[in-house]
């Protein structure tokens, strides 16, 4: 059964941060692109940032470029995002996509 679980979402304050996971089964992980999109309440839904299947190769929205990494580790199945210095406007719905399926997503409330 191909699956992804994400984890770590949270309510945080301006300027904290959090540390985002999702883990992957039921495919090779390794061989796909994942992906991170998230929804703001009451918006559509916005890519943060994708990674190919080694890792080595990463991109994010202009939104969040300097501030979230995403990462994975192959071995373990799990792709990740770390988010620094958040903002209120980082809140949301966070999901990992790839392998043609999305999570069921976890929630980001920046607030002080």
């Amino acid at each position: 059964q191909v699956q992804l679980v994400e984890s770590g979402g949270g309510l945080v304050q301006p300027g904290g941060s959090l540390r985002l996971s999702c883990a992957a089964s039921g495919f090779i992980f390794s061989n796909y692109a994942m992906s991170w999109v998230r929804q703001a309440p009451g918006k559509g839904l916005e890519w943060v940032a994708d990674v190919n299947g080694r890792g080595g190769i990463t991109r994010y929205a202009d939104s969040v470029k300097g501030r979230f990494t995403i990462s994975r580790d192959n071995a373990k199945n799990t792709l990740y995002l770390q988010m620094d210095s958040l903002k209120p406007e980082d809140t949301g719905a966070y999901y990992c996509a790839g392998a043609t399926i999305r999570g069921k997503g976890t929630l980001v409330t920046v607030s002080s």
